[in-house]
């Protein structure tokens, strides 16, 4: 198939909203292509071949002229198609900006087949108090600011894994401990089950309720010394 161009995008566009009784009319102003029907807001479209930061930007200006604007690109049917791939995200960032989407297939280049997976409208945030909940508790039980935010070399240090750090270094420094010992020494309540699922392979059980470090937990505090330093261990 010959490469598209934005230009492409405009008649099957023009002939779907002319079919809902809109007066469709190319680049008016600013805008790739407005369409009027009596009584309601003019609808604005603006043309991409592919889903990308100047098709958002362009859509958000001419929010300044109507509620109603579309941004519209080519998409494709196929399962590995960029659009299909992020098809999820797109409609989720467009949702938040209040804009709407037309898609446009050109399987078949005779009969192109307007898709509108997403009309405008203003965005209400849902708060999921849960989420909230879990990212409020993580932030309490984190000591100190242990992450540079941004990408990191080494995995994210959570509250989860300083309390394993916490135990890696009193297992190094009295050897095999009892669990009594450990939640008691340092406070955590779910030591048991720290211990039993060894999620970092850190800890080795050595007897009913004993426990040990491993060479990983060694190598682990090596490389955390400076979350380690900083926790009450």
């Amino acid at each position: 198939m010959p490469s598209l161009r934005e230009t492409d995008l405009y008649l099957p566009i023009k002939c779907f909203l002319e079919g809902q009784g809109y007066e469709v009319k190319g680049e008016v102003g600013d805008c790739d292509l407005v369409a009027v029907r009596d009584g309601d807001e003019p609808v604005l479209v603006e043309l991409k071949t592919s889903f990308n930061l100047s098709l958002v930007l362009q859509g958000v200006n001419r929010q300044g002229l109507s509620d109603v604007v579309y941004l519209a690109f080519v998409g494709s049917l196929a399962k590995a198609s960029t659009w299909r791939r992020h098809r999820r995200d797109v409609l989720k960032l467009c949702r938040r900006l209040g804009l709407g989407l037309m898609v446009v297939h050109f399987e078949n280049r005779d009969l192109p087949m307007v898709e509108v997976p997403l009309d405008p409208a203003p965005y209400r945030p849902r708060q999921v108090k849960y989420r909230k909940t879990v990212l409020l508790q993580e932030f309490e039980r984190r000591v100190g600011d242990p992450n540079v935010g941004g990408v990191n070399k080494r995995p994210i240090v959570t509250a989860y894994r300083q309390d394993a750090l916490r135990c890696a270094a009193l297992l190094q420094a009295n050897g095999p401990t009892r669990l009594a010992d450990l939640r008691r020494i340092t406070r955590i309540a779910k030591v048991a089950q720290m211990m039993q699922r060894d999620v970092y392979g850190w800890f080795r059980r050595t007897q009913r309720g004993v426990y040990e470090i491993t060479p990983n937990g060694e190598k682990a505090l090596e490389a955390y010394a400076d979350v380690v330093n900083m926790l009450d261990t």
